[in-house]
């Protein structure tokens, strides 16, 4: 009945596993890489939507969307909303695809535990994206800001730069 190999059990009232600050930190870190590599999809789905815009501005652009009767500043006219739309449809999609691309590096550099400030810079990013992102943004900014985390990062970005991985 009683195996010497089996740790003892816990005491009455406590539970059988109690979490240490470093279990703590790291399913905090983990779970953090989940939300960044969600909200990186997420991100990126958005900034998808103004392909519509893109596709109505190069219509506007070939004239596609003109009657046939139109004037020649009619048609100057629509060639230039088209312009618009392809300028800042284009301008939505990239900025949106490269917040998406930096919340994919993160949540892969969390689990590495390296570039803090590039964690730190995405989350304050994230934080304009309501609510969503701002939620992971901030709960970013608490679990960064533990002095155990800070250390653990501080401790790998320099074993990486003795080894001389690139960051």
């Amino acid at each position: 009945m009683d195996d010497p190999t089996m740790p003892p059990p816990p005491p009455l009232g406590l539970p059988p596993h109690v979490q240490t600050v470093v279990d703590q930190d790291t399913e905090h870190l983990r779970i953090l890489s989940v939300c960044y590599y969600v909200q990186a999809g997420l991100t990126a789905l958005g900034a998808s939507i103004p392909v519509i815009h893109l596709m109505m501005g190069v219509a506007m652009l070939t004239g596609s969307f003109a009657p046939k009767a139109s004037s020649p500043q009619d048609l100057e006219a629509m060639r230039m909303m088209g312009g618009f739309f392809v300028a800042i449809a284009a301008l939505v999609i990239l900025l949106g695809w490269a917040l998406a691309i930096c919340n994919l590096v993160v949540a892969r550099r969390i689990v590495q535990r390296r570039s803090r400030v590039l964690c730190l810079v995405t989350a304050g990013i994230n934080c304009l994206s309501i609510p969503l992102g701002t939620i992971l943004g901030v709960f970013t900014f608490i679990v960064m800001s533990r002095p155990s985390v800070a250390e653990s990062f501080s401790r790998n970005e320099g074993q990486a730069s003795a080894t001389g991985q690139a960051m």
